[in-house]
């Protein structure tokens, strides 16, 4: 323990960060369809978008060996790249520092704090993210179809960047990741859902036009990641969704100058 780690303490920490595994994960999501030109739009290079132009949102919580227990949820957007199809992280909310700081640090997940509750009653759930006030993520659920257990692996796609340290544009090229997700599901539920969505500079989670809820669906299970860089993306061309990721800095000036 310490300021500088000695080398069986980083072979113990990179243990971990390599292979991180999330159990009793309960995850509510409700899919819907959007705008294809918002997808679009909201897509940086070279991620493209499918034919159908498919979102997602989550309210989940999980035990971990990486990053203790948490909860949070993302907004996601079907996409692919290079023929390999996955789910772009369009925003992310964290209930801990641990979850966010790991999340950013090396998935390049938009990860922010926030509040988040699951709530189950029979057949029905619930699901919230509450940040800065605001419910900025509501998800309700009639869940009366039973998927039974199943395996399943999904690719998740992220962007690790930084800005310069001069506050003007990135400090480097920005890095594609993709995070691949084994999956053990131990409960899986299917049903009719609703969400609704708002927003605020921050966080514009209201600016996703939503054309036609699909379904609702429940999980409960463990996953176990793996996650690698396949591809840079220049600084100037990923400046602008690198702010968009962010809080905007200049609306909670406190004082003048």
């Amino acid at each position: 323990m310490g300021f500088v780690k000695s080398a069986e303490e980083v072979a113990r920490i990179e243990a971990a960060v390599s292979a991180p595994r999330f159990s009793g994960a309960q995850m509510l999501s409700v899919e819907f369809l959007a705008d294809p030109d918002f997808v679009a739009a909201v897509l940086p290079p070279p991620l493209a978008p499918l034919a159908e132009p498919r979102m997602r949102a989550m309210v989940g919580r999980w035990q971990s060996n990486c990053v203790g227990d948490f909860a949070g949820g993302t907004v996601y957007v079907a996409c692919s790249h290079e023929g390999v199809e996955g789910e772009y992280n369009l925003a992310q909310y964290m209930d801990g520092d641990a979850a966010t700081i790991f999340g950013r640090d090396v998935f390049g997940e938009p990860k922010k704090v926030a509040r988040a509750s699951l709530r189950r009653r029979g057949e029905r759930m619930r699901g919230t993210i509450e940040r800065m006030g605001v419910t900025l993520v509501s998800l309700e659920a009639d869940l009366n179809r039973d998927n039974g257990p199943f395996e399943a692996a999904r690719e998740s796609y992220n962007v690790k960047s930084r800005p310069a340290a001069g506050g003007h544009g990135l400090e480097e090229d920005a890095i594609l990741t993709r995070a691949h997700y084994e999956i053990t599901g131990r409960v899986s539920l299917e049903g009719r859902g609703r969400l609704a969505l708002a927003g605020t500079v921050h966080d514009p989670l209201d600016t996703i036009p939503v054309r036609e809820v699909l379904r609702a669906t429940y999980f409960e299970g463990d996953l176990v990641a793996s996650t690698r860089s396949v591809a840079r993306i220049p600084r100037d061309v990923y400046a602008p969704y690198h702010h968009g990721h962010n809080d905007d800095w200049s609306a909670l000036a406190t004082a003048d100058g």
